[in-house]
């Protein structure tokens, strides 16, 4: 169990750091609840600005997640990356070694000087003779990645899965994510990662999954959303870890409703998701949450030490409204409600004759 209950968020210092701390968040979570646990994470920092979609300006914040998430919960893939980072450096050491044994540049002063000497040259043909030079020059351009065979799957470990909404943001991810590159400095994800889509035709082998993202479900997607998930959890049980919600908007006027269907859709899934990190820049500040923490609100100050103060923490997600009260009571904008306890009556006549004065 966590110490940090009942304590504000801090803000994050940048994207990245809003990444690893939402991963840190939903690692936290599924050791308190176990397996088949379920979950959200919103991020938002348009600031109401819609030039682009919730998906397409969130992308970048996902890449990350996506990533730290991976590395917390699938077993090995840190290790693996680790790995290839041990291998790369100790290459490059051993062929610098190799090559200022046979007389040759290094390969940084080589760059610089854009040119080879006759020396050099001769040095080289005698180094590249010998098999472990052309090893070393392999592990370091594959980033520390062993050489793979293009039939041999990357990685045969559990798998993190990613649903889109559509079949054609799935296919964009697969090649611009590029899990299975042959170096993983080109992977903006892990090996481990594999793509869906919300809809059509289902031919993954799900069986390997562990963990399962959602990323931006829309309303439209809800049936689908809900099927998988259940067939999910039927099929793997303790097995699947996790379930992340990612900017879900499954509840929407124009396709569920806000009435019967809209109601029922939150009691079966979305009012079970545990808000585990959210993120959502102001005008005048931002609101964040780390799962076990508090709801935390800042507003910008050129004299506070990072920027920003604390001006209300909270146990639960404020509604819009409530937001922008807790802002205009923190600035002398409105009264509080809770120091006006006892005026009630006096303050309830002025608030009438001042609505009265502006019709």
């Amino acid at each position: 169990m966590s110490t940090s209950y009942g304590m504000p968020t801090e803000l994050p210092d940048s994207l990245d750091d809003s990444a690893v701390l939402a991963a840190q968040g939903c690692a936290d979570f599924f050791q308190d609840a176990g397996s088949m646990a379920r979950c959200r994470v919103d991020f938002d920092t348009s600031v109401g600005d819609e030039t682009y979609t919730t998906l397409k300006s969130s992308t970048q914040f996902m890449q990350k997640f996506v990533t730290a998430l991976c590395y917390e919960i699938i077993p090995g893939v840190k290790e693996m990356r680790e790995k290839e980072m041990f291998a790369l450096a100790n290459a490059k050491i051993e062929l610098k070694q190799l090559m200022e044994k046979e007389g040759m540049s290094s390969l940084e002063n080589q760059e610089e000087e854009m040119s080879v000497g006759d020396d050099d040259e001769g040095a080289e043909k005698k180094a590249t003779s010998n098999p472990r030079f052309n090893e070393l020059k392999l592990i370091i351009q594959n980033g520390g990645r062993e050489p793979n065979d293009s039939s041999t799957p990357l990685w045969t470990g559990p798998k993190a899965r990613v649903y889109f909404p559509d079949e054609g943001s799935a296919a964009l991810a697969r090649r611009d994510w590029n899990p299975s590159a042959a170096n993983p400095e080109d992977a903006l994800v892990p090996p481990c990662v594999e793509f869906s889509s919300c809809g059509g035709v289902q031919l993954q082998d799900i069986s390997n999954d562990e963990l399962i993202f959602f990323f931006c479900p829309r309303a439209s997607e809800a049936e689908f959303v809900e099927e998988v998930l259940s067939r999910s959890e039927d099929m793997l049980g303790d097995q699947l870890k996790l379930t992340v919600f990612v900017n879900p908007l499954l509840v929407d006027m124009g396709v569920t409703g806000f009435g019967m269907a809209g109601r029922m859709l939150r009691e079966r899934l979305i009012d079970r998701l545990v808000q585990t990190y959210y993120l959502r820049t102001l005008p005048w500040g931002a609101l964040t949450r780390l799962y076990p923490r508090q709801f935390t609100v800042w507003q910008e100050d050129e004299n506070a030490q990072d920027g920003y103060r604390m001006i209300k923490s909270m146990d639960r997600l404020p509604s819009n409204p409530e937001v922008e009260d807790i802002y205009d009571i923190e600035n002398g904008i409105a009264n509080d409600p809770e120091k006006a306890k006892g005026f009630g009556f006096l303050d309830a006549l002025g608030d009438f004759v001042n609505g009265m004065t502006k019709l």
